[in-house]
């Protein structure tokens, strides 16, 4: 959904949970390395703004927000959406004169889903840290109680209280407060029943797959970028006995393969479109507009896989993405339009010597938006183009045709253009 917030727009906060300090605790420690302190600070925010009840619900306008967080509306966005991926915050909105949101926030998980959680745990201990992960795990740690030389003395309630068969229920169902959580969503094109196929009844009891262990496979396929064939693998390797998965087994099989793939790296979670912030404001129709919304509001990742005819990209491809991301710092949008430049110029072929050569041009310049780096990109060919030749120890296949650019190097995009049409399975989702 395209959204043209303003100011003057309207929001009322609910809550789904039950708030504690204890929670807010999780918050800090737990979600905040994840998620940053901008998000924490706008969920502490609109907690204070639910005044602890769900009746008698008090409107405000986010030019309230922007005032009492000292934030520019754009960054109070990004920091919304971020809350939204975690799981922390639902977000409605409903058009008018004046547009108006609901708000309704959701409690933490507890320490103990969240060092369990498939995805959550391991993006925490590559954020903070071998260290400081242990000094989390010691601080959230059950003390030990040894109760070997006592003997349990507790009372029983039937021994205590005797119901009174006299007393008329008056309420039959009580609209109460749960502490209820979102769990992530993850949209992944891992396609679990073809798994489920490919491994041999015989092999697994009829209780194996559950919904559970289903939802486990999913996030362990996209936090560790496995594949059906290589988790078929992983499944087989982690069946006990009985014929039923052994969670703790999947897990670690899918960290060690990881890590084994990555040079001993963990994952770890990159906000992956370009932040509201950093986009060009709406306005134009025009198919230019259109480009440029297409490169700001998709992932590199499938930007990628889209640019070549919706197949798989390569490893080496996709860690050529990450680092560009994690290491380069450059923004998802701004890797969009690098993409298409580079394959456009040199044959369908992310070569790495290109990126780099025009990376490091690039963060010189200071390049931060997807209209940056079109500019730059027309502007600076020729020299991209010597900057590449010097740098590409295969001057062989250092070739750069000057009549061979994207479409977006024209200021009109012409209708009949044949480049055009690479760009139209991506634009088609937002026409």
């Amino acid at each position: 959904m395209k959204e043209n917030l303003t100011p003057a727009d309207t929001y009322q906060v609910y809550s789904r949970g039950m708030i504690t300090s204890e929670k807010i605790e999780i918050l800090t420690r737990l979600y905040q390395p994840i998620i940053g302190y901008t998000a924490i600070s706008l969920y502490l925010t609109l907690l204070n703004d639910y005044n602890g009840k769900n009746s008698d619900i008090e409107e405000f306008t986010h030019h309230h927000l922007m005032t009492l967080m000292q934030l520019k509306l754009e960054l109070i966005v990004d920091a919304r959406i971020k809350l939204e991926g975690i799981g922390l915050l639902k977000t409605y909105f409903k058009t008018g004169e004046i547009n108006n949101y609901i708000y309704i926030l959701y409690s933490p998980i507890s320490a103990f889903e969240f060092f369990n959680h498939p995805i959550l745990n391991i993006v925490l201990y590559n954020n903070i840290g071998a260290s400081e992960y242990q000094k989390l795990q010691n601080h959230y740690k059950s003390a030990r109680i040894l109760v070997k030389d006592y003997k349990d003395i507790t009372t029983a309630f039937s021994d205590v209280y005797t119901p009174n068969t006299n007393t008329s229920l008056l309420f039959d169902n009580l609209d109460i407060k749960s502490d209820k959580k979102i769990n992530l969503a993850v949209k992944s094109n891992f396609d679990i029943d073809l798994l489920i196929e490919s491994i041999p009844k015989i092999l697994v009891n009829e209780k194996c797959f559950t919904k559970e262990i289903k939802e486990l496979i999913i996030n362990l396929a996209y936090i560790y970028r496995i594949d059906n064939l290589t988790m078929q693998g992983l499944v087989r390797n982690s069946l006990n006995e009985r014929g039923l998965i052994d969670k703790n087994e999947l897990r670690k099989s899918a960290r060690n393969h990881f890590q084994f793939e990555n040079n001993g790296k963990l994952p770890t979670l990159i906000y992956n479109k370009q932040p509201e912030y950093l986009k060009t404001p709406l306005g134009s129709d025009s198919k230019l507009a259109k480009v440029i919304y297409m490169f700001e509001n998709t992932t590199p990742y499938d930007f990628l896989r889209k640019s070549y005819g919706n197949v798989e990209p390569t490893n080496r491809d996709k860690k050529l993405i990450e680092n560009l991301m994690q290491e380069q710092k450059l923004n998802p949008g701004v890797i969009n339009v690098l993409i298409d430049y580079v394959l456009k110029i040199n044959n369908k072929k992310l070569n790495k010597n290109y990126v780099e050569a025009i990376v490091g041009q690039w963060k010189r310049l200071g390049v931060e938006t997807v209209v940056d780096a079109m500019e730059v990109c027309k502007k600076e060919h020729k020299k991209l183009k010597k900057t590449i030749f010097k740098n590409d120890y295969n001057k062989v296949n250092a070739r750069v045709e000057t009549n061979d650019l994207p479409v977006w190097f024209d200021k009109e995009i012409k209708k009949e253009d044949n480049d055009l049409e690479e760009l139209n399975e991506v634009l088609k989702e937002f026409e």
